[in-house]
Formats: C-alpha cells, sequence, structure tokens
C-alpha cells in the first residue's frame, strides 16, 4: 500500500511517519503544502492521502475537492488539529474517506488507514456529532425507507463495521452487502458510508 502524506510542519511530519512505520505502513512521500501534494499523488498514485487541513496554498479540503473533480484514485484522510464548520461540511460533501484529529491521534490514524484501506470511512465521533448539528439529518425515522434486513445492514454500518464484518455478522456474502449498500443508498438518497453513518447516528 501506497501513502503520501501532506503538512506544513516538518515535525508532524516527522511523527506521523514514525506512527505510520511502527504500524506497517511507510510512506511514499512526505511534502509540505498542497500543490506538492497534487504532484506527489500524480507521480506515486498512492492508495491514500493524508493532508493537513491547514497548509499554505492549497489547503487540505482544497486538495480533496480538486482529486474528486479529476476523479483521481486516492482515498483522503484529512488530519487536523482543528476543522471549522464549513471545512467540515464541504469534506463531508466531498465524500471524504476519513478525519482525524490531531489530539491524541497516534492509534485513531492507524485505525483510520485500516479502515479506509479495507473500504470503510472513518470520522471521530466528536466531528460526526457536530456534522449533525450543522446538517439536518433528523428526521423522525430517517431509516424509514428501508427493509428490515436494509436496516439491520445500516445500523451495522453506522457502527463503524466494515462489509467484511457485516456479511460475517448477516451471514452474507461480502459481494451482497455491496448490493444492499447500493439499494440503501439510492432508497435514502445519498451516496456513500459517510452520509448513511450520519443518518444512523441521527437516530441514536
Amino acid at each position: 500500500m501506497k501513502i503520501i502524506l501532506a503538512d506544513d510542519h516538518a515535525l508532524i511530519r516527522s511523527g506521523v511517519a514514525g506512527v505510520l512505520s511502527i504500524g506497517g505502513f511507510p510512506l511514499a512521500a512526505s511534502v509540505s503544502d498542497g500543490e506538492s501534494a497534487l504532484e506527489a499523488i500524480a507521480e506515486h498514485d498512492p492508495d491514500i492521502a493524508i493532508l493537513d487541513v491547514r497548509m499554505p496554498g492549497l489547503d487540505g479540503v482544497e486538495v480533496l475537492r480538486r482529486l474528486r473533480l479529476e476523479g483521481s484514485r486516492p482515498a483522503v484522510i484529512l488530519l487536523t488539529a482543528d476543522l471549522l464548520d464549513e471545512h467540515l461540511v464541504e469534506a463531508l460533501r466531498l465524500n471524504v474517506d476519513g478525519i482525524v484529529l490531531k489530539d491524541g491521534a497516534e492509534d485513531r490514524l492507524i485505525d483510520c488507514i485500516r479502515s479506509v484501506a479495507s473500504g470503510g470511512t472513518f470520522i471521530d465521533q466528536e466531528l460526526v456529532k457536530r456534522a449533525l448539528r450543522i446538517n439536518h439529518f433528523t428526521p423522525k425515522d430517517p431509516l424509514s425507507p428501508l427493509a428490515a434486513r436494509e436496516r439491520e445492514l445500516a445500523i451495522l454500518i453506522g457502527q463503524g463495521l466494515r462489509n467484511r464484518e457485516v456479511a460475517e455478522k448477516m451471514g452474507l456474502k461480502e459481494g451482497t452487502v455491496k448490493v444492499y449498500l447500493n439499494s440503501i443508498y439510492a432508497k435514502l438518497g445519498i451516496s456513500n458510508r459517510t452520509a448513511l453513518a450520519l443518518l444512523v447516528m441521527s437516530k441514536t
């Protein structure tokens, strides 16, 4: 697996590189700004790009936006000390794969990478709660359009389980879980796991 990191603080880059190395995820490239991040992504074709939100020139959310517009492949994890409401909303709208707060991020970053690498999403719970307050994921029962089996699967996804884990719990094949998810997305008018997790959490 190839990972690139973009953060304008050398100490942070060094610390993250150390954490990733211990976790078995060496970096393919480490850069200090958004423009360099785009260049490194074009050069290395990474599986995951870890981006600081606040960088000179292009910030992490803008890099995410450009990658999505280009249809570029890497999953994107935002690593941030704090996140403005507008950045949080925009990142979720752009289907960010993970958001991890820098404070105490050592263990959560590795968990995030593992989740994202297996096709899941990973958003710090503090940020999920904020997103629920900012957005209007508050219908009486947001999962009401779903059949019982779909609802069960949606709740498991909302708990952060990966497709493989959902398949094991429900006695399904992993491919069947993907079929269910596509049906759920269509019924709820959403397009990704992050939005589904927000809907599930809004009813708890």
